[in-house]
């Protein structure tokens, strides 16, 4: 008897990732009208299930510092963010390079986590190499994705102020919070040292909106939010496009390969089932690479056929090249004028009220490019090991060692310089040629340096760093990080910064550039829409578009890239042309 086989289904889009770039396509197409499936390489999310900000530290069995207070505190006291290291899925370091590599594999991604800083790249930006003769312009203008940065900003909500700063352009912002003490501190010494000192821009809201209720100033953002009053693509984007009934998430899928059909174009994504460990297949018309950039270009390696033997969309062989980083250096200051201030209410968002945007552009400096100054401290809810560097100074115990923490709580301030690395032919990723992941996948191998640009560069943050403190009137801490150290760093001491030094490649986490745009299809894997040159039904949707990584941290951009994205994507189903 012949056996009929069931009708596949075919998808109008699949979406590889569920971060910002993945869920804002997703939202897009969606309500747009368009029928997508989306592979996340984790599980879902469920915040009320997963997210931490109001659990006590005393509330844990481990006071949240894992058994003995060896391990991390993220299993039991922070939300489900991500990893250095993921048992089973490795990456490695081609010799004399060091690279580090933080993948969240959730719902939502590295928006779980990230600092919700919102900064539009500026129109010099757009046009490096004609501003200084350095890198490549890329193929769009501000002027061409600014009415996106506009669309995402009164969509998610960006609080900030209008400052008419140099390349840092104003958007549709929400009332800033009013400074806290450190903050007006700070504020102060900048104003002496004629350094631009402005309210930050963070996508958190001080305002309903769109049905999420405002900040309740817990300031806990790094352990989830459950009132949805900082943005996440969980709990933002993917919300309304499940809303369209058009949506259809496949969680713990690990893509493995786009299948090309026989006319070039893809035609399916073959991905890992993590549960069942089984290799399934998703059938679409079109497909959204939106896995992290390195990921994403990872993925694109790993696509060969006959066609394209070294990777999808790889003619011009420029996939995984142009990999770079922030440029990133820390340090902290004690101001002992803290100690005398009273008991205090320091409620805020859980990060900065203010920042300093580059304020030397289009003058004369040892270095090229810029960089934005982030800062923090006071008395925010003490963190599980926050009194370390105390016990550490200090000899003795009980009355005198408590008093010793009580005094010098909320005294230090800690600075973290960010910024512009400048692409360089040392620094790529792929394919390592021995090592595969659990799954049979073949994994990144990263090559590193940075240039003498990014040395001085961190070598400036330095020095303004301790002008500050100095006019501040505090004594510099060498070698404090304003933020925790990420997970995996506590055990791993080569892992961290050096004292006053440059970060190593990654730990920034704003790896960018790795599938570039541009208009020359025999140097760059996109054109100007991110969609392949080689590959017409083949967009990307995330970081790894960038031409250029600037100052500003870059989750903001790659929303309002892959609203442009999509936007054209609709255009082109809407033709026929999928």
């Amino acid at each position: 008897m012949f056996q009929v086989n069931p009708r596949k289904t075919v998808y109008d889009v699949c979406i590889i990732g569920s971060g910002a770039g993945g869920g804002t396509a997703a939202k897009v197409l969606t309500e747009g009208g368009l029928n997508v499936v989306m592979l996340e390489a984790g599980p879902r999310l469920d915040p009320d299930r997963d997210f931490k900000e109001h659990v006590w530290p005393y509330q844990l069995a481990h006071r949240g510092a894992g058994v003995g207070g060896l391990g991390s505190n993220f299993g039991e006291f922070l939300a489900p963010n991500g990893f250095w290291e993921i048992e089973g899925e490795p990456y490695t370091a081609a010799p004399g390079s060091s690279f580090r590599w933080f993948r969240s594999r959730i719902e939502g991604g590295r928006t779980n986590h990230w600092g919700r800083i919102a900064l539009r790249f500026g129109p010099a930006d757009f046009r490096p190499h004609s501003t200084d003769g350095m890198g490549d312009d890329w193929p769009i203008t501000y002027e061409d994705l600014a009415p996106y940065y506009d669309k995402v900003e009164a969509y998610i909500g960006v609080f900030g102020s209008k400052e008419n700063v140099p390349n840092a352009p104003d958007g549709v912002f929400l009332p800033p919070p009013k400074p806290r003490c450190t903050e007006t501190l700070i504020k102060k010494a900048c104003d002496r040292l004629n350094i631009t000192c402005i309210p930050s821009r963070m996508a958190i809201l001080t305002k309903p909106l769109n049905g999420r209720d405002a900040c309740h100033y817990c300031a806990q953002c790094g352990r989830g939010c459950k009132s949805a009053s900082n943005f996440s693509s969980s709990q933002v984007m993917i919300p309304p496009a499940a809303a369209t009934g058009r949506l259809t998430m496949i969680a713990n899928a690990m893509a493995r390969e786009i299948v090309v059909g026989e006319n070039g174009r893809a035609e399916a994504v073959s991905y890992i089932d993590k549960t069942s460990k089984s290799e399934q297949r998703v059938y679409t018309k079109a497909v959204v690479v939106a896995a992290s950039a390195c990921e994403s270009a990872r993925l694109l390696l790993n696509s060969r056929s006959a066609s394209f033997p070294n990777g999808i969309a790889n003619s011009s062989g420029a996939v995984g090249r142009y990999l770079t980083d922030s440029v990133g250096s820390d340090l902290a200051g004690y101001f002992p004028q803290l100690e005398r201030m009273p008991a205090h209410n320091h409620d805020g968002v859980g990060g900065m009220h203010m920042y300093m945007p580059w304020w030397r552009f289009g003058k004369q400096n040892q270095f090229l490019r810029g960089y934005h100054i982030e800062f923090g401290g006071g008395r925010d809810m003490p963190g599980v090991g926050g009194f370390d560097g105390v016990c550490e100074e200090h000899e003795g115990y009980g009355v005198s060692l408590k008093q010793k923490c009580r005094s010098s709580y909320g005294t230090f301030i800690g600075f973290s310089g960010r910024g512009e690395m400048i692409p360089n032919g040392k620094c790529f990723c792929e394919l390592d040629p021995e090592v595969k992941d659990q799954w049979g996948i073949p994994v990144l191998r990263f090559h590193w340096q940075w240039s003498e640009n990014e040395i001085k560069m961190a070598a400036d943050m330095q020095a303004t760093f301790r002008s500050i403190v100095e006019a501040g009137g505090g004594t510099v801490i060498a070698g404090t990080r304003r933020h925790p150290k990420p997970q995996g760093m506590e055990k791993n001491p080569d892992m961290q910064q050096p004292v006053g030094k440059i970060s190593q490649g990654g730990e920034i986490i704003h790896e960018l550039g790795t599938v570039r745009m541009g208009n020359d299809a025999k140097a760059s894997v996109l054109n100007a829409h991110c969609q392949a040159h080689d590959v017409k039904n083949l967009f990307v949707a995330d970081a790894a578009p960038f031409v250029s990584n600037p100052d500003k941290n870059p989750t903001l951009t790659i929303m309002a890239l892959a609203w442009r994205t999509s936007d054209y994507l609709l255009e082109q189903a809407k033709k026929g042309e999928f």
